[in-house]
């Protein structure tokens, strides 16, 4: 078993400070018109996700990390949603090739 000395040594946590900056890179090929609507949206919910999950590492009860964790899957499913409209909206070429 692995010692978690840290919320930085969580998969999790790790995976989801990339998922921030990959958020970053999308939303700067957004039009200059959507810098205070959706590209800030994504970034806020892209960024409490590991935010949340680093906080609730750091309480001393299982109680509040679990609350965390439940803060940064609501992040998530934001971001998931916020997204979906990004692709609506047609903002981003994401075929590949």
């Amino acid at each position: 078993m692995i010692e978690l000395k840290s919320y930085r040594d969580l998969t999790v946590w790790q995976k989801s400070m990339d998922l921030v900056v990959i958020c970053y890179q999308l939303t700067s090929q957004f039009p200059k018109t959507e810098i205070y609507g959706l590209s800030n949206q994504i970034q806020r919910a892209a960024v409490s996700i590991p935010a949340n999950i680093a906080e609730g590492k750091g309480r001393n009860h299982l109680g509040d990390y679990i609350r965390h964790l439940s803060m940064a899957n609501g992040s998530l499913k934001e971001l998931e949603t916020h997204l979906m409209i990004v692709g609506r909206l047609g903002y981003l070429n994401l075929s590949s090739g």
